[in-house]
């Protein structure tokens, strides 16, 4: 037999390069699994998991949406079933007095999946979009799972979070698709403008992009800000509007997002035609699921209430807190997180390491999110509300004490 080219370090298989993900590990993901095999106790100041963080759902509505027949049949539409897709056109958009038909409305299990979608019907191999930082750190898996090149542009901070145009501008190359916009930002809670949402249709128009809106947090002012613009809608760019379930209902289990197709209405229309044979290819989206939606949505006003109230709730306590620490926080203006600025006498992955070691507190560093490496910490505002009076007390403990690293439980 011939030679056989073998990876060396790949055992008795080759395989993948999209697939080198690393062994995961860092040093507070180990700092974190020896705590808790150690059985110490830890407050997690990270948790975004709604149904982890103490909400009361509607269970009864909720649950009896899967007791009728419809809920055992299966007719399989590559778009989503119609009947969810009108339910999001009427229910969703509806009272945003935003117009958006059902035929331009495609179901996903997910918000991450649409993205894969949609980078494959914008991107060959090699190809670049331009997402945001900082921002959730989702993009870069993306990217690397489907052959494209990410490319960043950078929101900066001054009187709030701005978009730098002209930076943004010399990110476009040849290759670039896209554009990535996530309206409301995660973790900054910057939201796009009347203004800013027609600077980036200027520049997609004038470089001939497509926009990706991510709207998950889109029902989550904070302080009784009023409603948030979409993007979706009448657009003169080729513009895919993301949300879903994880957010709109906090039933992140459910397994449910769409996508709206704004734009041109040829574009629009070859976009969905593409699309559809994407989807046909895994035909995703849970069944019944689909077939509740339309008893659902209107259960998602009682749990954004809640949500809204207990990030308020915590931004308050938060300020209470912070008072006459080291620490400060930055304004937020929607969204589930809140950045704390600390002093950047370390490594902020140092410091989360040290304040699960010393305090028995997780807080994300900034830089998970591509803020610099030292001085930033992200805290989730829907902890339940004595966990995050506490696990906030420790931490600023724990801060004050950094140099001495001296024990704070």
């Amino acid at each position: 037999m011939g030679d056989v080219n073998h990876n060396s370090n790949a055992g008795t298989h080759r395989w993948a390069d999209r697939t080198d993900f690393g062994d995961g590990a860092n040093g507070l993901a180990v700092a974190i699994a020896d705590a808790r095999a150690a059985s110490r106790p830890l407050i997690d100041l990270t948790v975004t998991n709604p149904t982890r963080c103490g909400f009361v759902y509607d269970m009864a509505a909720l649950l009896a949406a899967f007791a009728v027949p419809t809920a055992l049949q299966y007719q399989a539409d590559p778009l989503g079933a119609p009947g969810a897709r009108q339910a999001i056109a009427d229910q969703y958009y509806g009272q945003r007095d935003i117009s958006i038909s059902p035929d331009r409305i495609v179901l996903t299990a997910s918000t991450s999946e649409a993205y894969g979608y949609l980078l494959r019907l914008l991107c060959n191999p090699g190809d670049e979009f331009l997402v945001p930082e900082p921002s959730y750190p989702l993009f870069d898996l993306l990217a690397s799972m489907q052959d494209v090149t990410l490319v960043r542009y950078p929101l900066r901070l001054h009187d709030g979070w701005r978009v730098d145009w002209e930076a943004l501008r010399a990110c476009i190359s040849q290759r670039t698709r896209a554009i990535v916009v996530v309206h409301p930002n995660n973790p900054t809670g910057h939201t796009a403008e009347i203004a800013e949402q027609a600077m980036f249709q200027a520049v997609a128009a004038e470089f001939k992009l497509a926009l990706i809106v991510d709207e998950v947090f889109l029902d989550y002012p904070i302080h009784d800000a009023g409603p948030l613009r979409s993007f979706a809608g009448p657009a003169n760019v080729l513009t895919f509007v993301l949300s879903g379930l994880s957010k709109v209902l906090a039933l992140p289990q459910m397994k449910l997002a769409w996508t709206a197709v704004c734009g041109p209405e040829s574009e629009v229309e070859e976009a969905v035609h593409r699309l559809q044979f994407i989807a046909d290819t895994f035909l995703s989206v849970n069944g019944p699921v689909q077939m509740a939606l339309g008893s659902w949505l209107p259960l998602g006003a009682d749990i954004q209430q809640q949500i809204r109230r207990r990030v308020s709730a915590n931004l308050e306590r938060l300020d209470v807190l912070l008072a006459g620490s080291v620490c400060s926080r930055l304004p937020v203006w929607a969204g589930w997180s809140v950045m704390v600025r600390v002093p950047a006498v370390m490594p902020d992955q140092d410091l989360a390491v040290l304040l699960v070691e010393h305090c028995g507190v997780v807080v994300h560093p900034g830089s998970f999110y591509g803020m610099a490496a030292q001085g930033w910490l992200v805290l989730s505002l829907i902890v339940q509300q004595e966990e995050f009076d506490l696990g906030v007390t420790r931490l600023i403990t724990g801060v004050d004490r950094v140099c001495n690293v001296e024990p704070c439980l």
